[in-house]
């Protein structure tokens, strides 16, 4: 047997394993062909993408290396002993090659596919196959056996209450940081929300990224539930609480190939949401001509298809359809959009108005699942929730409950002032134009990196006013940054 050695690699999301060339119990070049081994000790298996290393310095003859997420899901602790297999092909890649060739595939097929796609049993290639073939043709069955499939792997909440409410935002448009105001606004009426977010992939920021300017969002399950039963809700990272586990494995291929399709979104977001425990969702649909969702059309569609599956799956759903011309709020990026929030939460005089509207729209539907509320006051009950200051205590519960960030966190020091360029209006924003640079400024990764709107549509502008400042912390992102934005600042500016 080999003695297990961590290595300190970053392969996210995949298991990596490194074995010496000169290795004495096994012939390295025997595992080549294939590159997928099993790593096998008393009652534990994973599979892993093999590299073989000439450096004995890494990995010693005696040695199986395992990358930083290898190591951590066969949970051993190093010197251990370990044996490595190759790796049987899953018999599941058979119904891909039949989905690729036009057959609708069964739910025991689906079931079989998300299974060895959460045991790490595929490549990123063999999952690109699945995405790409299902992205061509995907029926209404196909779409529901995969969003229960998605939400049968992994942990599963249960939550003793008759009502647990959750929203979420299909995405496209930047600074939409309404989850921070509605969950401590829902929390504060004593409705459980239990909100998992995610962590920007493609974004300048996703609510987990922001949430985590104010506190801890990297909670294990159990520290989770005990905060949602203290304090009605919380705001924490999907990713490191295992729920539905698969849908983090499929966005990591599907981001660079750029495949969202409105099939898999819906599995991805219904299965995360089934696997918290929710039983009432609200979803926020924006749509704009650079939004996610471009036409009226295409969100009447979207929205048939969540109603169906939340039909099928004992989900009440509520979708409402917004508006997707601009961003919302005036940051960009977590450090802005945290400021945002909380000038929110605060009743800040000078706090931004959409993102304190629409908030408040979105936690009102959320509130009329309540019985005990007469239909359509939820939107009253949200603005007196916020409006005397009870949302903004439920934010500071939440967040000494789920702990203080212990990083201070300022603005990017690189600062650079984008200018109109003609005298009228602001007749458009780019929300992926936006986006985009703010994203090269840095953001999410350095916190205080982003954009600072100042203008608006419908705002007169002259030209040489500022319209917007760009900050970053590096001085290489500042300059990707500030070149995109000269060639296209994503502002389109005419005549009154």
């Amino acid at each position: 047997m080999l003695k297990l050695k961590r290595i300190a690699i970053d392969t996210h999301p995949e298991n990596v394993a490194l074995l010496s060339r000169s290795c004495t119990l096994y012939r390295a070049e025997d595992f080549q062909a294939l590159r997928k081994i099993e790593v096998v000790t008393d009652g534990k298996q994973i599979l892993a993408n093999l590299i073989i290393c000439d450096d004995n310095a890494i990995v010693a003859p005696d040695e199986l290396g395992l990358g930083e997420q290898a190591f951590r899901r066969l949970g051993l602790t190093e010197g251990e002993q370990v044996r490595i297999a190759q790796a049987a092909q899953p018999r599941s890649l058979e119904s891909i090659r039949a989905k690729i060739g036009g057959r609708t595939l069964s739910k025991a097929e689906i079931e079989a596919i998300i299974a060895d796609i959460t045991a790490y049993r595929y490549s990123p290639m063999e999952i690109a196959a699945f995405l790409i073939s299902s992205a061509s043709f995907m029926t209404t069955a196909e779409m529901l056996d995969l969003t229960e499939a998605m939400a049968k792997v992994g942990n599963r909440l249960d939550w003793d209450a008759p009502i647990v409410v959750d929203k979420h935002c299909i995405g496209g448009i930047p600074g939409n940081r309404t989850s921070m105001i509605v969950v401590p606004i829902v929390a504060a009426h004593g409705l459980p929300v239990p909100k998992t977010s995610s962590r920007a992939i493609t974004s300048p920021a996703g609510t987990a990224d922001t949430m985590e300017v104010l506190a801890q969002v990297n909670l294990s399950i159990e520290d989770m539930r005990a905060v949602v039963e203290r304090e009605k809700g919380c705001l924490v990272w999907g990713g490191h609480v295992n729920l539905s586990p698969a849908d983090d494995i499929l966005i990591s291929v599907e981001r660079p190939l750029r495949i969202d399709t409105p099939e898999q979104m819906i599995a991805s977001i219904i299965s995360k949401k089934l696997a918290a425990g929710s039983t009432h969702l609200v979803v926020d649909i924006p749509v704009g001509p650079t939004a996610k969702v471009r036409s009226h059309a295409a969100a009447v569609r979207l929205r048939k298809m969540f109603e169906y599956v939340g039909d099928k799956v004992g989900l009440i759903i509520d979708v409402v359809f917004s508006d997707g011309v601009q961003p919302v709020g005036r940051g960009i990026g977590p450090v802005l959009e945290a400021r945002d929030v909380m000038a929110v939460l605060r009743n800040d005089p000078d706090a931004p108005q959409d993102l304190r509207e629409r908030s408040l729209m979105l936690a009102g539907r959320m509130l009329d699942f309540d019985p005990e509320l007469r239909g359509g006051a939820g939107h009253a009950r949200a603005r007196e929730l916020l409006d005397s200051g009870q949302a903004l205590a439920a934010m500071e519960r939440i967040i000494k409950a789920q702990g203080p960030s212990t990083t201070t966190h300022d603005l990017g020091g690189l600062v650079e002032v984008v200018r109109a360029q003609a005298d009228g209006v602001v007749h458009a924003v780019d929300c992926y134009r936006l986006g985009r640079i703010a994203r090269l400024a840095g953001a999410p990764l350095d916190k205080g990196a982003g954009i600072e709107l100042l203008k608006k549509v419908g705002d007169p502008v002259t030209a040489g006013e500022p319209i917007y400042r760009i900050y970053a912390c590096v001085a290489a992102d500042f300059r990707f940054a500030t070149t995109d934005a000269a060639q296209d600042n994503g502002y389109m500016i005419g005549p009154a």
